[in-house]
């Protein structure tokens, strides 16, 4: 199968940063699967009813909150 990524950076405001994340976990918590869109194509995402949540902090000259969902 061909690797399907999206490295996408913003520059949101703290606001606008948390109801993307909010639409992001509805869609979790609603649905099986997330959408996301690239080069004006739709690309659907199945999610399992488990998966492995990885939360990582760094603090330093630069600081950084990542989240990461694996199955």
């Amino acid at each position: 199968m061909d690797l399907f990524e999206i490295d996408q950076t913003q520059r949101l405001r703290r606001e606008e940063a948390a109801a993307k994340l909010r639409v992001l976990a509805d869609a979790l918590s609603k649905h099986n699967s997330v959408e996301f869109e690239r080069n004006g194509a739709r690309i659907t995402v199945s999610i399992p009813d488990e998966v492995e949540l990885k939360v990582e902090v760094e603090l330093g000259d630069e600081n950084e909150l990542e989240i990461e969902l694996t199955w």
